[in-house]
């Protein structure tokens, strides 16, 4: 995925909340990225860090802060559910590595 494919952040106080929803219009973008980003070729850490300008840890650590808004919820219900399921299972996964136990 390059930048034409997801929608320009705009440069000047990129976090300011939009009217509908309550969302930020990175808050939008990110929404829109993740819905999009296995489409493209190329690594999903290049493109986040083209389109967001971020490390790839940081715009994990905002994705997670996103998907618990209420918010994020109305504007993309299925996406925010998946990525929250999707979240669930890698932190399940992770506790059982760590705890020795075998994944069923």
């Amino acid at each position: 995925m390059n930048a034409a494919e997801v929608p320009e952040l705009p440069e000047s106080q990129p976090t300011q909340p939009k009217p509908s929803g309550g969302l930020s219009e990175r808050d939008h973008t990110m929404l829109a990225f993740e819905k999009q980003w296995w489409k493209a070729a190329g690594s999903k850490e290049q493109a986040i860090r083209e389109i967001f300008d971020l490390s790839s840890t940081r715009y994990y650590q905002i994705l997670n802060e996103l998907i618990e808004k209420p918010e994020a919820l109305a504007v993309e219900p299925m996406l925010v559910k998946r990525l929250r399921r999707m979240r669930g299972t890698r932190l399940n996964a992770r506790s059982r590595s760590r705890l020795g136990m075998e994944q069923r």
